[in-house]
């Protein structure tokens, strides 16, 4: 690696990796542009793939060599339907089946869309809307739901906003880095590689898709440039924080960007590995977008360490020193350690009663806990319902609620006058369509429910239908409503997996990185405790402010894993120099204080950037990923102010060298028998 570094901070050398880095990568980021191209955001993407639900969708699809989505149209007059709006519907469906209403106030037609072409369906179902939105008469609504509109709400939640997710990301980082540099120009490098790095990453990731099989949905990508932008800004501040330091101590860039490099680079690298580590334990999820998400972030954490370890470096020292006008450094200027060092003499005095009373506020906004729900009923997804969920509304004031939505019960052929008689008999089932017969002597029955599908009370008339086909062999329940309830059953599997080996795998990456067994221990605690609070006081902003009905299951696991993940980054960052500064002044109390003096300014810079970058989710219109961005910004602002500047220094301080077990005090700079050099600390 210290002949890589070479390369990249070389007088001449510079010049062939900037050079390298363009010819390589700028051809694979165009292909970013083609990222929506292969995204799949169908029902099988955001279900799990073992569950009874997902292989009804299977064998139907199978069976009849399609997979059929219904469009379902609504068409409702509160006053009654007219001769008018009748001759309306004829003309929208020439030839196709129309189910009136008992009160005479609604009709639906139900439009057949082949969901094998994703994309095909995705067109024909936006001209069924277009269609039969034109020339409506005054007084008549009309809306399009069924499985189909779900599908392409669901889509269009992240297609929509892609590019104000984009602009959104970019007017954050550029404003954090023009407020902490204060410099016209020195904003631009970072804000330009880290803008390069994201579109690399995309483009690295739609390789991935088109010839590695990993699959990618609208949520991924939309969090992948969060993502990209958060991390790789945090790495650029760090690097250009370090080479600023040494600016002021060297009068050769080129040797002053050698030993930033150097001196930062261990951490980076941590970092990145830790980061892409944890999200990589999302493949074990059972839920399918959760599990493809892992790839896609680790590509990008990864993108971003690469950019701003080799290309960044280069490219700073192409501009030089007059880069950072009008606060130009210069050999000799003195370091200003500020409100952090102050910090650090404050929690110094009585580091115990600091890092008790830490904990018990953490502890406290962990309470808020208690009254929380979990899980989101389809109904209340959005935030702005869209016209899937209108209509939904819609037929469910005028027929049954499972109408839109039949259950999907499969069996052998044999066994479906006795399925069909239990599933009459069930309770909450309003009645049965005629079953028919598939090929593979496969029965399809569908069972219309009493209640909307996304109901609770719709999924318990499912787990009663289930119940009562046990011991029917081959008999499976499907439908929306099946999917929904076992995907929530999924979701609550992966939090009990996933989020225990996301915290193994971060620990053991701890463990060698840093040769310590309670290091590790107490960063790894220190950063639950911290979502547990997150969790608390979001539930309290979610439920109470905002009206959200409930915690969703992706904006906590998902939640957890990124802010474990880079949580445990501003730890490794703080830490690393806390070792450093403890191994040249010889003293570990005067070492924790000054590495929290002079890492303080940049990781709280750090902080602020990812946690807005992480808050332009919250322009998504889903109420899960508000909830995701929320947590994540909020869990950033709360370990980079209070978990990292105030906890862990005084625990450290408490703990002493004991921090640092089973290392030898060698490890860590201080040889034994050897009198350490007391260094002033920090003012």
């Amino acid at each position: 690696m210290l002949c890589g570094m070479k390369w990249i901070t070389g007088r001449r050398s510079k010049w062939l990796v900037i050079v390298v880095w363009l010819l390589l990568a700028l051809p694979i980021a165009r292909l970013g542009a083609d990222i929506r191209d292969i995204q799949q955001n169908n029902f099988a993407q955001f279900t799990p793939s073992s569950v009874d639900s997902t292989q009804v969708r299977e064998i139907l699809a199978a069976r009849s060599g399609s997979q059929e989505m219904a469009g379902i149209v609504v068409y409702a007059r509160e006053s009654g339907l007219t001769d008018g709006d009748r001759a309306v519907v004829k003309r929208d469906h020439p030839g196709v089946e129309t189910y009136p209403s008992d009160d005479g106030k609604a009709v639906v037609a139900v439009v057949p869309i082949d969901g094998t072409d994703e994309s095909q369906a995705y067109d024909r179902l936006h001209s069924l809307r277009e269609q039969v939105h034109r020339d409506v008469p005054d007084g008549l609504r009309v809306e399009v739901t069924g499985p189909a509109g779900f599908f392409v709400d669901s889509a269009d939640a992240f297609l929509d906003a892609d590019l104000t997710l984009l602009l959104v990301t970019l007017g954050a980082v550029a404003f954090f880095l023009l407020v902490i540099y204060r410099s016209p120009i020195l904003w631009l490098l970072p804000l330009l590689v880290v803008g390069l790095s994201s579109v690399l990453s995309q483009g690295l990731v739609y390789l991935l898709a088109k010839h590695a099989g990993i699959v990618v949905t609208g949520m991924s990508s939309g969090i992948l440039t969060a993502l990209v932008f958060g991390a790789g800004t945090d790495y650029a501040l760090l690097l250009i924080s370090r080479y600023r330091e040494e600016l002021r101590g060297q009068a050769d860039r080129h040797a002053a960007m050698a030993t930033a490099l150097r001196a930062a680079f261990p951490a980076l690298a941590a970092s990145a590995a830790t980061v892409a580590l944890g999200v990589l334990c999302l493949l074990v999820a059972d839920v399918r977008s959760s599990a493809s998400l892992g790839p896609v972030a680790a590509v990008g954490v990864l993108c971003a360490f690469l950019a701003m370890t080799t290309f960044l470096p280069a490219l700073l020292l192409v501009f030089g020193r007059w880069v950072f006008w009008p606060l130009v450094p210069r050999p000799g200027q003195r370091e200003r350690t500020g409100v952090w060092g102050r910090v650090g003499t404050l929690v110094g005095r009585k580091p115990r009663a600091v890092w008790v009373g830490t904990v018990l506020g953490l502890v406290v906004l962990t309470l808020g806990l208690t009254t929380a729900k979990i899980g989101i009923p389809g109904s209340e997804a959005y935030h702005q319902p869209p016209e899937s969920i209108r209509g939904q509304h819609l037929i469910s004031a005028h027929f049954p609620g499972g109408s839109t939505a039949p259950a999907d019960v499969v069996t052998d052929a044999a066994n479906a006058d006795r399925v069909s008689k239990i599933a009459a008999a069930t309770p909450g089932v309003a009645r049965l369509l005629p079953a028919e017969t598939l090929d593979g002597g496969v029965a399809h029955l569908r069972v219309i429910l009493n209640d909307a599908p996304e109901s609770d009370r719709a999924g318990e008339t499912i787990s009663r239908l289930r119940t009562a086909f046990e011991g029917i062999p081959g008999t499976r329940v499907g439908g929306i409503t099946a999917t929904q309830v076992d995907t929530a059953a999924a979701h609550r599997r992966d939090l009990t997996l996933v989020i225990p080996l996301a915290l193994l795998v971060i620990f053991l990456v701890l463990v060698v990185l840093l040769r310590s067994l309670v290091a590790p221990l107490l960063l790894i605690v220190t950063v639950v405790l911290t979502f547990g609070a997150v969790l608390g006081a979001g539930w309290l902003l979610f439920d109470r402010v905002l009206g959200f009905p409930a915690l969703g299951y992706d904006a906590i696991l998902l939640g957890f894993v990124f802010l474990v993940a880079l949580g445990v980054d501003y730890n490794i960052f703080m830490v690393g120099r806390i070792r450093e500064e403890t191994r040249r002044l010889g003293d570990p109390r005067t070492g924790v204080l000054r590495g929290l003096a002079l890492t303080g300014s940049v990781i709280t810079g750090a902080g602020l950037v990812l946690a807005a970058t992480f808050s332009a989710l919250t322009v998504l219109p889903l109420v899960w990923a508000v909830e995701f961005g929320v947590l994540v910004a909020f869990g950033v602002i709360l370990d980079t102010f209070l978990v990292r500047s105030v906890l862990l220094p005084a625990l450290m301080l408490d703990v002493g060298e004991r921090f640092w077990w089973p290392s030898r005090k060698s490890r860590y700079g201080l040889e034994a028998g050897v009198e350490p050099v007391r260094a002033a600390e920090p003012a």
